[in-house]
């Protein structure tokens, strides 16, 4: 896992209701907690923002999140990513400065954000929504995409089997991104890990921008926690169709949705799911499907 995980040593206490439980603990067990680490985000000299993270993917992370901010939508206006000199008190590389250039003619911030990000941030206001539609370069209402409803439900355990930091540490969020064949097959096609879920889905996005994949037409979206407004933004800015959540979205995660044409799904928990937007790209389940095909 290199700089996503640390082991520390921790006590552990088994209360197994006998007295002496708190009295004899289990001294010095072995824990793998994941990192978190800040990251600086520079437009060449310009310092942008810092964002706690779990290292790696970071590259992604920053043209995510350059994507996410309305800076750039496409392959080419992304120059270059490079880390910059950055030490602790030992002396060690950090890797915690990641600078940025851009093609010359994107138009860039005046000044830099100089904000702190955190790992749980979001955006409020309803004003917002109207901010986000203008700066809008896809249109997923347009979108011809349709899930099988047994296939959307089974997004989720997909998700955590690929979950490798998760499984050491139980302490990240997951972003997965999904493309769905005619015939009904999910393909896991981008998977990444943050203690922040919007990393995560900024290392998606990043990955899909570094690859030349953008717009993200016919993919779903899925990610491990609740679905904010700001995670339906980012999915919006994308091109990403459809976003499902295995717990809540907020009041203005769903009018964004509405307003923007992104399907939105809360609580997907395998056995049941609820749609909040965009119920048009459901399909019947493939099981469905087939028992009516038979003669």
């Amino acid at each position: 896992m290199g700089r996503m995980t640390q082991i520390r040593k921790v006590h552990r206490f088994l209360l197994d209701g006998s007295d002496a439980a708190l009295e004899h603990p289990i001294r010095f067990r072995e824990d793998v907690l994941a990192v978190e680490e800040p990251l600086e985000i520079r437009i060449g000299k310009l310092s942008f923002a810092v964002t706690m993270r779990t290292p790696g993917d970071d590259f992604d992370l920053v043209a995510g999140f350059l994507v996410s901010e309305g800076l750039i939508r496409d392959q080419t206006e992304l120059v270059s990513l490079r880390f910059c000199a950055g030490e602790d008190e030992a002396g060690r590389q950090t890797f915690n400065v990641v600078e940025a250039q851009l093609r010359s003619d994107v138009q860039l911030p005046e000044t830099g954000r100089h904000v702190y990000v955190s790992s749980s941030c979001g955006i409020c206001g309803t004003d917002s929504i109207e901010a986000v539609r203008k700066s809008l370069s896809y249109d997923s209402s347009q979108d011809r995409l349709r899930v099988p409803s047994d296939v959307l439900a089974g997004l989720p355990s997909e998700l955590r089997k690929a979950q490798a930091v998760f499984e050491k540490t139980g302490g990240v969020h997951a972003a997965g991104l999904f493309r769905i064949d005619d015939g009904g097959t999910a393909e896991l096609l981008c998977l990444r890990e943050d203690v922040g879920r919007h990393n995560a889905v900024d290392k998606v996005v990043g990955w899909a921008l570094r690859e030349g994949r953008l717009p993200l037409s016919g993919t779903v979206l899925q990610v491990s926690g609740r679905a904010s407004f700001e995670l339906v933004q980012k999915a919006a800015l994308a091109g990403i169709p459809f976003l499902a959540a295995v717990s809540a979205p907020s009041s203005l995660a769903v009018d964004l949705a509405k307003d923007a044409g992104v399907t939105l799904v809360g609580f997907s928990r395998g056995g049941s799911f609820n749609v909040y937007a965009g119920e048009e790209r459901l399909a019947p389940a493939l099981r469905t499907a087939e028992k009516r095909g038979r003669p």
